[in-house]
Parts: C-alpha cells; structure tokens; sequence
C-alpha cells in the first residue's frame, strides 16, 4: 500500500508528522478520507477529530479545532488554529469544560469539549 506524509501543525507547534496509510478529517463539506494518490484538494476544517493511520500499522488521533487541509504530490498538511493529540487530552478537565460550557450556553466552547472527549475516547 502506498504512503503519504502527513504534517499536523496547530499554530503554536508542530503536533505530529509521519507517513500514513490514511487520514480521515471533518472539513466544512464533510468527513474526507485521503490516501496516496488522492486528487490535489485544500479544504477548511470543522471541529472535530483527526485520524491518521500510520505507516506501521498505528493510530494517532487528534482533536482538531478550525483551520486548514491541503493535499499535493502525497503530502497532507493539516495546519489547525488548535490541535492536541489524544493522549495529551485531560479528560477530567474536558468533561469540566463541557459540563461549563453547556450551562453557560457556550455552544463553541461545548463542541471543542466534545470534540476533545471523542479524541481521547477514540484512542482507548
């Protein structure tokens, strides 16, 4: 199978980088699936988790919060405003910020609170 290489890079570091066999991201026209050889695409990210399958059989997901994915010549750049890899994520303090979130009515801060629980709950 095919490889690509993979750039995760939230705006304050680079997250995670690597070959894959696959990706999966949530972009504003849905949850795209990308492999090599994929057509060239660039697409704005929604909220939500980031699944790469590696090279070596492994899985790396991340919560993934706004920002950008391009993909040309088998390179994928997903480059988020905010972006934490699974095992990096609290969950107690996430289950907090959502429980927070849902009685301040704070419908952005509850979906990063849910999207950050689904990370960490996908790599377990």
């Amino acid at each position: 199978m095919a490889d690509l290489h993979v750039e995760l890079v939230a705006a304050d570091r680079n997250v995670w980088s690597g070959e894959a066999t696959l990706v999966v991201a949530r972009t504003m026209s849905g949850d795209i699936g990308i492999m090599a050889n994929h057509e060239p695409l660039l697409g704005v990210l929604q909220s939500g988790p980031v699944t790469i399958r590696t090279s070596d059989g492994g899985t790396v997901i991340a919560a993934v919060h706004g920002g950008f994915i391009s993909f040309a010549d088998n390179k994928l750049s997903v480059l988020a405003e905010i972006a934490e890899l699974a095992e990096e994520i609290d969950v107690d303090r996430a289950e907090r910020a959502l429980q927070r979130s849902k009685s301040e009515a704070d419908a952005g801060a509850e979906r990063r609170a849910e999207v950050r629980l689904a990370a960490a709950a996908g790599a377990n």
